[in-house]
């Protein structure tokens, strides 16, 4: 599973009201070969618990793909 899978994951859990022990206990459960952090879990829940609902990766600084020539 890639980054935006767990966070939609993490994402039910927070909607359906679980805590992040809850919502590690549930992860565990259902995708069992896969070892998410509490870390990462608790990141996820205080980045919804500030409203930002978005799964997708956020904009990153550094080169741009393309580039501009006169």
């Amino acid at each position: 599973m890639d980054k935006k899978e767990f966070r939609v994951l993490i994402k039910y859990c927070f909607l359906k009201g679980k805590d992040t022990v809850e919502g590690k206990i549930w992860l565990d459960a259902e995708i069992p070969n896969t070892a998410l952090g509490k870390s990462t879990i608790k990141d996820e829940y205080a980045k919804l618990r500030h409203g930002e609902m978005n799964t997708d990766d956020g904009k990153r600084s550094g080169r741009p793909k393309k580039v501009v020539a006169d």
